[in-house]
C-alpha cells in the first residue's frame, strides 16, 4: 500500500494540473481593420481555458490548405473564401459571422473616374479570391459593363495581392480598385483615391465576414468549440462596446502603428463588427460565385447545410449577451 500511495499522489496531482491546462486552438486570420475583434480573441481566451495561437495569411483561400492539412482550427474570411472551401471539400463549418461591410471600389484621384460607367475601358485591380472580387463584378454587371483580365471586355481585370492595390494605384498601373479596409480608406486620405461606390447596392448587400470551425473541433471536441465560441462573443462584445479600445489594439497589435486613429476611424465608420450572418446572405453569394466562375465550386452548398449557429446561440445565452 505504501508503494502504491505516492504513484495516487502523484495521478491526482498530474489530473489536477490537466484540468487547469488551456486547450490549444488555431486560428487562420487577415490583416484588416474589421478582422480586429477576431484577433483580440488572444488576449480573452486564457480565462475560457483556451490557448490560441494565430496565423495572418494573405487572403482567405489560403486558409483552406492549412485547415486541410490539420493546422488550422478556426478561420476568419469572406464568405467566397469559405462558400469555395466548403464546396470543393474541405470540412468546415461556418459558426457565427464576425464582421460586415469594409470595402469601397475607389479610381485613382486624377483618374477622370466618378462612376461605375466612367470604368469603361479602364484597369481595374481586385484581389482573386477575396469579397472584393465578388463585390467587383456584381457593381460591373449592374452597370451594364463587361469584363476579363484579358483584353477585348470593356473593363481589364488586374489581379494583385491586397497589399500591392494601393501601390498599383499610387503609380498609376490601373486606374481603380476594389479594396477592403483600412487600405481603401487610406487611399482616399492619403489624396491619390477618390471613392467611386460603396459595393453595397446589389442582393449580396454589405458582404459577411464568416467565422469558420473545423467539422473536427466541432464534433470532436464540443466543450472547446463551445468555449472557444464564448471567446469569441466575449471579444466581439468587447470591441463593440469600447472603440477606443479596439482602435488602440487594430493600431498597435495588428499593424505596429502604420496606420492612424484617422485611417482606423475611417475604415470602421464602412465597416461593423457583429456575431450573425443571414443563411440567405451565404446563398446570394453561392449564386453569384456561380454565375461569375468565383471560386471553381464542384458542388455549390446550401448554407443550411453548413452553417451551424447553436455555438453562437449558446455562448451569446451563457454570456447574456443581445
Amino acid at each position: 500500500m505504501k508503494t502504491k500511495k505516492p504513484l495516487l499522489l502523484a495521478a491526482i496531482a498530474g489530473f489536477a494540473l490537466s484540468a487547469h491546462a488551456e486547450d490549444l486552438v488555431r486560428l487562420g486570420n487577415l490583416k484588416f481593420a474589421h478582422y480586429g475583434a477576431v484577433s483580440y480573441m488572444k488576449e480573452v481566451c486564457p480565462k475560457y481555458g483556451i490557448k490560441l495561437e494565430e496565423r495572418m495569411f494573405p487572403k482567405g483561400p489560403d486558409i483552406m490548405p492549412a485547415i486541410v492539412a490539420g493546422e488550422i482550427d478556426i478561420a476568419a474570411l469572406a464568405s467566397d473564401g469559405a462558400i469555395s472551401g466548403r464546396a470543393n471539400g474541405v470540412p468546415i463549418f461556418t459558426v457565427a459571422g464576425f464582421a460586415k461591410g469594409g470595402a469601397r471600389i475607389v479610381a485613382g484621384a486624377d483618374a477622370g473616374i466618378r462612376t461605375l460607367a466612367d470604368l469603361k475601358g479602364k484597369k481595374v485591380g481586385v484581389t482573386r479570391g477575396g469579397a472584393q472580387e465578388l463585390l467587383l463584378y456584381a457593381e460591373l454587371e449592374k452597370a451594364g459593363l463587361t469584363w476579363s483580365d484579358k483584353p477585348g471586355k470593356d473593363v481589364q481585370i488586374v489581379f494583385l495581392a491586397f497589399a500591392d492595390l494601393n501601390q498599383a494605384l499610387a503609380a498609376k498601373q490601373i486606374d481603380a480598385m476594389c479594396q477592403s479596409e483600412p487600405q481603401s480608406s487610406q487611399a482616399i486620405s492619403r489624396k491619390f483615391g477618390v471613392e467611386i461606390v460603396k459595393p453595397y447596392d446589389t442582393p449580396m448587400g454589405e458582404p459577411y465576414r464568416l467565422l469558420v470551425m473545423t467539422e473536427k473541433l466541432y464534433s470532436e471536441r464540443p466543450d472547446v468549440a463551445l468555449r472557444t465560441m464564448k471567446c469569441f462573443v466575449d471579444a466581439t462584445a468587447t470591441f463593440r462596446k469600447d472603440m477606443n479600445l479596439a482602435e488602440k489594439y487594430v493600431r498597435e497589435n495588428m499593424f505596429k502603428g502604420q496606420i492612424t486613429p484617422q485611417d482606423f476611424k475611417d475604415a470602421m465608420d464602412n465597416a461593423a463588427y457583429t456575431y450573425e450572418v443571414p443563411l440567405q446572405h451565404i446563398d446570394v453569394a453561392t449564386e453569384y460565385m456561380n454565375r461569375y466562375g468565383v471560386g471553381r465550386m464542384s458542388k455549390p452548398p446550401k448554407a443550411a447545410e453548413w452553417v451551424k449557429l447553436d455555438l453562437l446561440k449558446k455562448a451569446k445565452a451563457d454570456l447574456k449577451v443581445q
